[in-house]
């Protein structure tokens, strides 16, 4: 099985760290292609014999006239048995890229007598359709080029023809919800360690506050249901094509309940499956002094 991988997403947000990334992992790569020619990387992959079997091809909207287009020639990609096509969308939030563009003094490709900020919404406008078909997303907003490379790196370094990862992380509603995120689970109706004056400081990493959490009935409920949905789900996500999987838990400030639950869940995934499993922690430190757990 010959390995297709198209890396597109929002202009700005780090395409081509992510095509130079990706690279390294030996995938022959090709930025700025046209999406026309596209079949005619599908033809060079299968009558190489093997010397383009991992192929990735940087694609946004500086070739716009063909763009159009794209949509048709990524589906008959799919329906072709011999190449197994994955779609990487970049994303970022407006704010983000609007500083970006200001600091680079660079022209969005679409800024075509309207401001940077128009021209970003309307990117995501024609862009919405391809991130719904997108086997990974990756938010960008808060990545340094060096921690894209590494989340690229650990998804592609592998060698296998099958990809998959799993990404558990904590977040704060009060912050903000994650946009790349598959599945979101809200965890403010559990009891708050915040209103403990002692453990208000600490984080879910704390043992402290991790067995807080967990001494609860509703907790155990809650867990053993969502353990089990997930454990259900992660074949059905992989049999569909995607090749990670960005699972998010919420609380109200992202220091307490939700680290303690990510945790817990993270570690219990790598128990029972060999995929790549990452727990991150978006917000634990803007509140709370994070230690290292015992």
């Amino acid at each position: 099985m010959k390995n297709l991988i198209i890396i597109t997403g929002m202009s700005g947000s780090g395409k081509s760290v992510a095509l130079e990334a990706i690279e390294d992992t030996g995938f022959f790569c090709i930025d700025n292609l046209p999406p026309i020619l596209i079949p005619k990387v599908v033809e060079l992959m299968e009558t190489t014999d093997g010397k383009m079997s991992k192929v990735a091809l940087g694609i946004d909207l500086r070739g716009k006239e063909f763009f159009d287009d794209l949509i048709k020639k990524l589906q008959a990609v799919l329906d072709n048995e011999d190449i197994m096509l994955r779609i990487l969308f970049l994303d970022t939030d407006n704010e983000r890229l609007v500083s970006r563009y200001k600091e680079t003094r660079r022209f969005h490709p679409l800024n075509e007598g309207v401001s940077v900020l128009e021209a970003i919404k309307k990117e995501r406008e024609l862009l919405d359709d391809l991130k719904g078909r997108a086997s990974v997303i990756i938010d960008t907003t808060d990545l340094s080029p060096k921690e894209l490379r590494e989340r690229i790196f650990s998804l592609y370094s592998g060698g296998r023809e099958e990809y998959f990862a799993i990404n558990v992380m904590s977040f704060g509603f009060k912050h903000g919800i994650p946009i790349d995120a598959d599945l979101m689970f809200d965890v403010r109706f559990l009891p708050n360690p915040f209103y403990i004056p002692e453990y208000r400081s600490l984080t879910g990493l704390d043992n402290e506050v991790y067995d807080y959490v967990m001494k609860w009935q509703d907790t155990d409920t809650f867990y053993e249901k969502l353990f089990d949905m997930i454990k259900y789900l992660i074949p059905q996500y992989i049999k569909e094509g995607k090749s990670q999987l960005t699972i998010a838990i919420g609380c109200t400030g992202g220091q307490h309940r939700s680290v303690a639950l990510t945790e817990r869940l993270g570690a219990d995934l790598k128990n029972i499956f060999s995929f790549t499993v990452n727990t991150t922690h978006r917000d634990a430190m803007i509140e709370g002094t994070v230690h290292e757990k015992n």
